[in-house]
């Protein structure tokens, strides 16, 4: 089951960052995962976080664009190769990477964690289950 990422336009200069976490604080999202990337002008901050239809609701009467989109998650082991086996199985299975991220999961003891925003999310993940993986769910990255 694919999980729920956030995107968030940000102007590219100083505090917006910030304003952006204080904002999440304030209203106690836990975030599990961000990636930053950035123009001249503006940003992109991606994140995984633990309760992401609350958080947009948050972002928006914060006067942040925010929008929910659908993305693939999977561990992987912290350890050469780990990554070029998974993506083996992306290969394999014709599944396109549009962008993807990581980030380390103390829950999950020698596994990182790798978020993937794919072309085709519901084909993907079929394809990828099909191929033996298991994807992690929105719940697997509540608790964390």
């Amino acid at each position: 089951m694919s999980i729920k990422q956030i995107s968030v336009f940000l102007e590219n200069k100083p505090g917006t960052l910030d304003k952006l976490m204080a904002l999440m604080a304030e209203s106690n999202i836990d975030l599990r995962a961000l990636s930053l990337a950035e123009t001249k002008d503006f940003g992109i901050a991606r994140m995984i976080v633990d309760d992401a239809f609350a958080a947009v609701n948050v972002l928006k009467n914060g006067d942040f664009i925010a929008s929910l989109t659908p993305v693939l998650a999977f561990a992987v082991p912290d350890e050469p190769g780990g990554l070029s086996k998974l993506l083996t199985k992306f290969t394999a299975a014709g599944v396109n990477i549009e962008y993807m991220y990581a980030f380390l999961d103390v829950k999950r003891v020698g596994q990182a964690c790798m978020i993937f925003r794919v072309s085709d999310t519901e084909a993907s993940e079929r394809a990828l289950v099909n191929a033996g993986l298991k994807p992690l769910t929105q719940e697997d990255f509540a608790d964390l």
